[in-house]
C-alpha cells in the first residue's frame, strides 16, 4: 500500500539569484559528502537513455528527516571530509528547481520524494513548498538516486565545473592543510574547500584545495558557499605553501621570483615567508646557488665556477638574498648564496703553487724586490711571516674575482698571484697589503688595517729618502 505524506520545507528565505547550476551543485556536493562519510563508491552523474539526468550516490539513502536540519552535526564533526554543513542546502536546491520548472524525483530505500506546493498546516491561506513523501518504490535501493527532468547539458556542465573532482587540475603536492594544484583548463586559479570552488583568483600562481579549515574559513563558508573573501583563506593558503617540500612547487615559486624586478609577481610571491620557503626547498632538493641580479651580472669567475660545479643559478630579489645567509633549508643545512659558495670554494681550494725555478727572469727580478722591502721594514712588522710563495690561481674575493694576495695566519705565509709579478709596482702593492694583515691581524677596510698600512708606507717613505736604499730599489724598475 502506498502512503503519501507532505512535509513542509519551511523555507523562509528563497535564494532568488540562484540558478539551476547552483542547485545542481548542492545535490552533487551532498552526494560526494555521503561518499566520503560512508567510504562508499564514488557518486555517478549521468544522463539516461531518455535524456533525464541522475545524481546517484551509494550511501545510506536520503530520509525525510534530512529536511529538518539547520546544521548537520555529522558534517560538522568531519570538516576535513565534507563540503557542506547546512541542511538547508538541499532545500535551497529544491526551491530553485521548483522556480525553474525542473521536476525532481528522489529515490532511496526509505522513501520516494517529489516536490509540490501546498497549504501550510493551520494556515490555509498560505501556500508553501512541500516535500511529498511516498512509500519507496525500491526498498532495496543502495544510496540515493536524484532524477531530474528538464535539466540542460550546459547547466550540468556548469554545476560540475564547481568541483575539483571534474577539473582535471594536476596535483603538485598534498600537505596536511590541503593540496597545491596546477590549473589545467581555466585561465584563473581557484580556491577549493574539500573539493568545492569557493573563490577564483586572477593573480594566483597555483590553485589550492583546502582540506583543513580554520575558524575564519569555517565562518566564511556561508549558506551560499561562493565568493568567499581572500581574508578568510589567506592563512590556509600560506600554511599549505609553507608545508610543501617538493621541488615541483618550489621551482615554480622560484621561477616567479624572477619577475620581482618587473613588478609582475603572482600574489603568493608577495609573501616574504613563502619566498624564503621556496628557497629552503630548492636548497634541500637541488644543487643551487641563490644570486641577486647584480651578483649574477658582477659575480665574476665565482659564478662561472659555481655553474661548472653543477650548481643551478636561482635569481632572487635583494631583500630575500639578504636573509638567506642566516637561514637553513628544510633539512637543516645552510642555504647556499654567493658568500656561502665562496666559503665552500675557498675551503676546498688547492693553490697551484709555482716553484721559483719555473719563474721567468723578469718575474724573478720582480720577486726579489721582497728582500729590499723587508730590509726597510721593522722586525715587528715582518716577524710573523715565515714564507712568501707564488700561485698560478687564487681563492675568490667577496665579489667573485680571484684575490691578488692572501695572508694565512695559521701557516704564517703570504701567497701572491703570479700575474702580480708583471711589474714591481703591482707586486709591491700586493705584498704590502698582505704584510699589513700579517702584523695587524685586521680585516680590510677597518681602522686598524688603515693605520697599519699607513705605518708601513711611512716606514718605506723614510727609507726611500736614504740615497743608498733608494738607488737599490729604483734599479728594479729599469
Amino acid at each position: 500500500m502506498v502512503t503519501v505524506r507532505q512535509f513542509d520545507l519551511n523555507i523562509e528565505k528563497v535564494l532568488e539569484h540562484w540558478n539551476i547550476a547552483f542547485a545542481l551543485r548542492e545535490l552533487i556536493a551532498n552526494a560526494f559528502d555521503e561518499h566520503k562519510l560512508t567510504k562508499t563508491k564514488e557518486p555517478e552523474i549521468y544522463k539516461d537513455e531518455n535524456g533525464v539526468w541522475h545524481i546517484r550516490d551509494f550511501g545510506r539513502g536520503l530520509r525525510y528527516e534530512h529536511f529538518t536540519q539547520n546544521e548537520n552535526k555529522e558534517k560538522l564533526e568531519h570538516p576535513e571530509l565534507v563540503i557542506g554543513k547546512f541542511g538547508v542546502g538541499l532545500k535551497d536546491a529544491l526551491a530553485t528547481f521548483d522556480r525553474n520548472n525542473v521536476h525532481v524525483l528522489i529515490h532511496s530505500r526509505h522513501a520516494d520524494i517529489t516536490i509540490d506546493k501546498s497549504h501550510k498546516h493551520g494556515f490555509e491561506g498560505v501556500v508553501t513548498l512541500h516535500a511529498v513523501i511516498q512509500t519507496p518504490s525500491d526498498s532495496n535501493l543502495v544510496g540515493t538516486d536524484v532524477v531530474l527532468h528538464g535539466i540542460k547539458d550546459e547547466d550540468m556542465d556548469q554545476a560540475k565545473d564547481y568541483f575539483l573532482h571534474f577539473s582535471g587540475d594536476k596535483v603538485l603536492e598534498t600537505t596536511t592543510y590541503g593540496s597545491i594544484l596546477k590549473p589545467k583548463k581555466r585561465k584563473h586559479a581557484r580556491i577549493y574547500v574539500n573539493g568545492l570552488c569557493v573563490a577564483e583568483e586572477e593573480n594566483f600562481l597555483f590553485t589550492y584545495n583546502v582540506t583543513s579549515l580554520n575558524a575564519a574559513l569555517r565562518k566564511a563558508l556561508n549558506r551560499e558557499r561562493t565568493n568567499v573573501g581572500r581574508s578568510a583563506y589567506t592563512d590556509r593558503v600560506k600554511s599549505i605553501l609553507l608545508a610543501c617540500s617538493s621541488s615541483m612547487v618550489a621551482d615554480e615559486l622560484a621561477a616567479d621570483l624572477k619577475n620581482f624586478e618587473a613588478g609582475q609577481l603572482h600574489d603568493e610571491l608577495q609573501w616574504t615567508d613563502v619566498q624564503l620557503h621556496a628557497c629552503k626547498i630548492l636548497n634541500a632538493n637541488e644543487k643551487v646557488i641563490f644570486l641577486t641580479p647584480n651578483q649574477l651580472r658582477n659575480g665574476g669567475a665565482l659564478v662561472t665556477y659555481a655553474q661548472n660545479d653543477g650548481h643551478r643559478i636561482v635569481v632572487v630579489p635583494e631583500s630575500i638574498a639578504n636573509r638567506l645567509g642566516n637561514l637553513k633549508d628544510i633539512q637543516g643545512e645552510p642555504i647556499r648564496d654567493l658568500d656561502g659558495y665562496r666559503t665552500e670554494f675557498n675551503h676546498s681550494f688547492e693553490f697551484d703553487i709555482v716553484p721559483l725555478k719555473q719563474l721567468s727572469k723578469t718575474e724573478l727580478r720582480v720577486f726579489a724586490a721582497k728582500d729590499i722591502i723587508f730590509n726597510w721594514l721593522t722586525k715587528s712588522q715582518t716577524q710573523n711571516i715565515k714564507e712568501i710563495r707564488i700561485s698560478e690561481t687564487m681563492r675568490m674575493d667577496f665579489v667573485g674575482n680571484e684575490t691578488l694576495g692572501l695572508w694565512e695566519p695559521l701557516e704564517q705565509r703570504i701567497t701572491i698571484k703570479r700575474s702580480q709579478l708583471r711589474n714591481v709596482a703591482d707586486f709591491a702593492g700586493t705584498l704590502l697589503h698582505e704584510v699589513t694583515h700579517a702584523f695587524t691581524g685586521a680585516d680590510d677596510e677597518t681602522m686598524e688595517f688603515e693605520r697599519g698600512l699607513t705605518e708601513l708606507l711611512g716606514q718605506l717613505a723614510s727609507c726611500a729618502l736614504q740615497k743608498e736604499s733608494k738607488k737599490g730599489f729604483w734599479d728594479l724598475f729599469r
